[in-house]
């Protein structure tokens, strides 16, 4: 998840499913560390290189069914996902490059809104904890 101390949250629209807005997420390859597939994927998704802004991991997992619509992404017979939870902090929102193949647009929104707006229920608890989370 990327946002601002202000809690400012970005999020993007996925291209194929517009209306399906989400935070930056992917897929690791095989032997690359969690913490290298999340900075690889800040960058193909946003253009930003996660090492010059403050990036941690989160140390929080989350384990859910796949959509069906999206199954076809996986070997024959995964259904359950878990993900790997990592926050960048950014000073202000910035202009981000998106990959139009993957996403139609993006949008800094505030926390509350974006919770509200985001499509998943993973990337709405991540974004609730947000306030809690700055306040360490």
């Amino acid at each position: 998840m990327i946002y601002t101390k202000g809690l400012d949250v970005l999020l993007l629209e996925r291209a194929d499913r517009p209306g399906f807005w989400q935070s930056v997420t992917g897929s690791q390859h095989e032997g690359e560390s969690l913490e290298a597939t999340a900075i690889r994927e800040v960058g193909e998704e946003t253009g930003l290189d996660a090492r010059e802004h403050e990036f941690q991991a989160w140390n929080l997992q989350n384990v859910y069914e796949i959509y069906p619509i999206w199954r076809h992404r996986y070997a024959p017979g995964v259904t359950h996902n878990t993900e790997h939870v990592f926050g960048l902090c950014v000073a202000a929102p910035v202009t981000v490059r998106l990959a139009p193949r993957e996403h139609l647009q993006a949008a800094w929104l505030p926390w509350r809104e974006a919770a509200d707006k985001v499509f998943s229920w993973s990337n709405r608890e991540a974004i609730e904890m947000l306030p809690e989370r700055l306040k360490r």
